[in-house]
This record gives C-alpha cells, sequence and structure tokens, in this order.
C-alpha cells in the first residue's frame, strides 16, 4: 500500500496567491523526484454542524483559512527517498530561505500508511 506525507496549515487568506505559486513549485519538484501525487487545497466549508471544524482544528484566527494537502509516495521507504532528495534541490533550497506565506510553527505534519485505496 502507498505513503502518504499529510499537511493541515493555518493561512492568512491574503496569502493564498503567493502559497499557491510557492506550491506549483514545489510540486513540480517533488514530482519530478518521484512523488506519485501532490495535491494542495484551500478551506471551502470549514465548520460542518456537529464535526470538529478545520477552524477550530487549526485554530484560525480571524482572516484565515485552512490548506489542507497531501503528497503520495510507493511505501514509506521511497517517501524517505524522494524527499531526501527533495530538501537536496536547489528550487527548494531557495524557497526554504525566503519568507514563508504562512507560519510554519502552526502548520501539523504527519506521514500515515494507507490502509484503504479505491482507484477509480
Amino acid at each position: 500500500m502507498a505513503y502518504v506525507d499529510g499537511f493541515v496549515i493555518a493561512i492568512p487568506k491574503r496569502n493564498i496567491g503567493a502559497y499557491r505559486a510557492m506550491s506549483r513549485s514545489a510540486g513540480k519538484v517533488w514530482k519530478k523526484l518521484g512523488a506519485l501525487d501532490y495535491k494542495e487545497c484551500v478551506g471551502d466549508e470549514l465548520a460542518v454542524k456537529g464535526m470538529r471544524s478545520f477552524t477550530k482544528l487549526a485554530r484560525l484566527k480571524r482572516g484565515e483559512t485552512v490548506i489542507f494537502s497531501w503528497i503520495t509516495y510507493k511505501t514509506k521507504a521511497h517517501r524517505n527517498a524522494v524527499n531526501k532528495k527533495v530538501m537536496k534541490d536547489p528550487a527548494i533550497q531557495k524557497m526554504m530561505h525566503k519568507k514563508m506565506p504562512f507560519d510554519p510553527k502552526r502548520m501539523s505534519y504527519g506521514g500515515f500508511r494507507v490502509i484503504v485505496d479505491n482507484p477509480r
């Protein structure tokens, strides 16, 4: 089964354009170096009645929304190999030294083993 890195990021709405540009570049690097899939999504319906909302989960402040994203790999070992190459990539190195359009300390991240995969 595949392996997925997942992210939840609180971001000021005014920074979504800058985040999208950064993510497009990053996604190209991840895919070029072996990631199977790279998705970045911005919050649309975040406060669903009867459930813990993403707004509470991410502790959003006024004027913020949530980015929900994931990168898919063949296996955990494949993820580790791809990420090792990604972190050495000049475009990613340059990006990491720029001011981020979000506060990285408020980003949630984790690695996940896929337990169900229903292909089309």
